[in-house]
């Protein structure tokens, strides 16, 4: 990624004026109703709503959905590709399935509803494995871990959570930011956004005081926005992040964690890192602190 981005522009490709571009993008692969028709036609074979690792394959086609607007984990680049951690190895599990991908746009609170609605096989979407949300879906083995962050201006920068009482905090709806301090700190007026890039704009033009989400996320977006810090850097638990599928896909689910202890014994994810993440945190971040090999924390 570029590291000389101005604001405004880190902000586009971070948070979401890529909405005009449709819900749906593809890459490598033909969209249109045949897609759409074969993927019903799949479903409806398995009885189960969802498409099984053998339909996929048979189909040549796994649709996935990733952010289009979370850089660097999930983006649309200035020639329209999926780029990003999360991309990379949503591409090289396309690529061990011997099929094409079908990239599906998804925001923070899509991805279960994506699931549970079989618009897509596979979420990766920086997700965070919570209990609630493994009610309605089933997780892989991890592949990072993340805290959350808070970000602040400069001039007044929020260090402690102590500090946002009576301030005004920014979150995207969906995201575990919002869920940890609708149940820790009930106290704190929350100011919620449908899209990253309308939260991160909040944040540039003084809407709110500050802005919380994954401390992976806030940190790069810090680097690009002189003038801002991550004043609290590590918030709530230790979470992982991993795919997704919808609830029940057993074989969909055993090979993308047969997958990861696969790219695990390659390195795969810690070239990940260096490909996608690197170089945007540079020194302000310790990869062994962020990726996990092969599922085992």
């Amino acid at each position: 990624m570029n590291t000389t981005l101005s604001r405004r522009t880190f902000a586009k490709v971070l948070g979401g004026t890529l909405a005009s571009m449709g819900l749906v993008a593809c890459g490598n692969s033909n969209s249109g109703s045949d897609s759409t028709d074969a993927t019903n036609a799949d479903t409806a074979k398995s009885g189960t709503g969802f498409r099984t690792v053998d339909q996929i394959k048979d189909s040549g086609t796994v649709i996935i959905g990733v952010f289009s607007d979370k850089a660097p984990f999930g983006y649309v680049d200035d020639a329209g590709e999926y780029q990003g951690y999360d991309v990379e190895f949503a591409k090289r599990l396309a690529d061990d399935l011997g099929v094409q991908v079908k990239w599906v746009a998804t925001d923070p609170a899509n991805r279960v509803p994506f699931l549970e609605s079989n618009k897509v096989d596979i979420t990766m979407a920086n997700f965070t494995v919570t209990p609630e949300r493994a009610e309605k879906v089933d997780f892989s083995l991890p592949y990072m871990k993340v805290q959350l962050g808070v970000v602040s201006p400069d001039k007044a920068k929020i260090t402690s959570v102590d500090q946002l009482k009576d301030k005004t905090l920014i979150v995207a709806k969906g995201t575990t930011a919002e869920t940890y301090f609708e149940a820790e700190h009930p106290e704190i007026k929350l100011q919620k956004y449908d899209q990253y890039a309308d939260a991160y704009n909040a944040l540039l033009d003084g809407r709110g005081d500050a802005f919380s989400t994954d401390n992976t996320e806030v940190l790069a977006w810090a680097i690009q926005n002189p003038g801002y810090t991550v004043g609290i850097e590590a918030l709530g638990n230790t979470d992982t992040i991993a795919a997704a599928v919808a609830k029940g896909n057993e074989t969909l689910l055993s090979y993308i964690n047969d997958e990861i202890k696969k790219l695990g014994s390659e390195n795969f994810f810690h070239e990940d890192y260096a490909k996608t993440l690197e170089p945007v945190y540079g020194d302000a971040a310790n990869p062994d602190n962020l990726v996990v090999e092969g599922g085992q924390l």
